[in-house]
């Protein structure tokens, strides 16, 4: 069998978002987790994953009978300013990634800053995942703010 060689194939992207939570930041910490976990989904259907909050925990979605997807691996926790984590994510190629949720408070109000970095063979599906970011950043506001009663 012979090798291909491909060249240029190689890509690289960075999201950066700033977003400022009308609640509290252990509140915005806890939603974080719970919404890239248990309550995690898409717009058209719930998609729960695990996350284990502790360096080294697996980021993984579970889909029974021993089935499922690896997303990525804690790789710095610091409750409640930081959760970092690098692994594949959603990419079924040869990719890493690494995102970051930096935490900092002001009189009752969290600023989140967002970082989502990878680099490989990035394929045509993943042009969506700034979208994909904005509506789980957008489910995280919303409930922190719920639960914060603001």
């Amino acid at each position: 069998m012979a090798a291909t060689v491909m060249e240029g194939v190689l890509h690289a992207f960075e999201i950066i978002k700033e977003e400022e939570i009308a609640a509290p930041i252990e509140i915005v910490f806890e939603t974080i987790l719970e919404q890239m976990g248990p309550l995690n989904s898409t717009p058209e259907k719930p998609m729960p994953m695990v996350l284990e909050a502790w360096p080294g925990g697996r980021w993984y979605r579970d889909l029974g009978n021993n089935t499922g997807h690896f997303w990525g691996t804690v790789q710095a926790i610091k409750t409640p300013s930081l959760l970092e984590i690098s692994g594949p994510l959603f990419m079924s190629n040869p990719a890493v990634s690494n995102i970051q949720y930096r935490l900092t408070e002001e009189d009752g109000v969290t600023r989140m800053h967002f970082v989502h970095r990878a680099m490989g063979w990035v394929g045509e599906q993943e042009h969506g995942v700034d979208g994909g970011w904005n509506q789980l950043i957008g489910r995280i506001r919303t409930a922190a703010a719920e639960r914060a009663g603001k």
